[in-house]
């Protein structure tokens, strides 16, 4: 395991940019052979077809979970059909139920151990939930099927190359900005501290993080007189993380802690909501971030982009899709997992 875990891959929303993508992957798999067993949860026929329309020649193989897949290896596909046909560039509400059922498959899968690790390759929010399907994310999703209390959203991705990554966590993901404030409790900031603590040094091997902590409020709350919440609540939160032996300092304004020179005295920047974090890491990350669930009992890693349906509408522009986003997910689940089984 240690050396070659097996790392399950979902395509994600099949009339986006994800097909493509797994076929660069698996192009870039039999280039240079990641040390691991890639198996990808979708259509296969989908993915031939896909992998075609781009020019991309590459070989899938399908998944057997009895037999021994050698390093080097091909792709394996747990071929799971659609419902109905695909245009690409046009979700259909239909193949919301199997789209959705290959993340399942791939969850339980991980949290039984056949898999070390999960890669997810972006969904189609407004689709699922057009099939009545209660689905607000990823991160949502796969915390209900694991029964877990918490999870929290980690962005990573080196500024430049050869520099240390920058690591953006949230305390909250998908709520309407209208909601955050009441979603900011002491309690919610404790516990994400509390994990984004834990996972950074037993995922990471970070042995004592050093964790910024946003101020809500412009200013982190100029005293109280730019919002009440970082006097009140922000504050003592971050004294109680510190008081169990995390250390954590803040609350920070945010339109400065994201300096370069300011973010590279921590290892993470723990951001009070999505817009406040998300924006400045993929400013300077995008195309090769990756996105992170911290607190899951296995580890998943994902896309930092969603289904780009504009580009996979059109097969020319499809064909220049950047994979990199997807390739660098899977290089960090495979790192991720083989530093946890050693």
């Amino acid at each position: 395991m240690a050396s070659h875990p097996t790392i399950a891959i979902t395509v994600g929303e099949p009339a986006g940019i994800g097909p493509e993508l797994v076929a660069k992957l698996a192009q870039r798999h039999e280039r240079d052979h990641f040390p691991a067993r890639l198996v990808v949860i979708g259509d296969r026929t989908l993915l031939d077809a896909r992998a075609r329309r781009i020019g991309v020649d590459v070989r899938f193989a399908p998944y057997d979970p009895l037999a021994f897949a050698p390093p080097g290896s091909a792709i394996e596909v747990w071929n799971r059909a659609l419902a109905a046909p695909v245009i690409a560039g046009r979700p259909d509400p239909t193949n919301a139920r199997s789209v959705l059922s290959a993340l399942e498959l791939a969850c339980d899968a991980c949290a039984t151990g056949a898999c070390a690790a999960l890669v997810t390759g972006p969904v189609q929010k407004a689709t699922m939930l057009d099939a009545g399907l209660p689905f607000t994310g990823h991160t949502e999703f796969l915390a209900g099927r694991t029964h877990t209390p918490r999870v929290v959203m980690m962005l990573t991705g080196a500024t430049a190359a050869g520099t240390e990554p920058l690591r953006v966590a949230l305390v909250t993901t998908h709520v309407a900005l209208r909601e955050v404030p009441a979603a900011v409790t002491r309690d919610a900031i404790v516990e994400t501290l509390a994990i984004v603590h834990h996972e950074l040094i037993a995922r990471f091997a970070i042995p004592t993080p050093r964790i910024a902590v946003c101020g809500l409020n412009p200013h982190a709350g100029e005293g109280g007189h730019l919002g009440s919440e970082d006097r009140d609540i922000v504050g003592p939160a971050i004294a109680a993380a510190r008081a169990r032996g995390i250390a954590a300092d803040g609350p920070l304004p945010a339109d400065t802690l994201f300096v370069p020179a300011i973010a590279a005295r921590h290892d993470v920047i723990v951001a009070m909501y999505h817009d406040q974090g998300l924006p400045v890491i993929k400013a300077v990350t995008f195309g090769h971030g990756v996105n992170v669930t911290l607190g899951l009992p296995f580890i998943r890693t994902s896309v930092d982009h969603g289904t780009a349906l504009d580009l996979a509408a059109d097969a020319s522009r499809a064909a220049t899709a950047d994979a990199g986003s997807l390739i660098a997910a899977t290089e960090l689940a495979i790192e991720l997992a083989a530093r946890a089984s050693a």
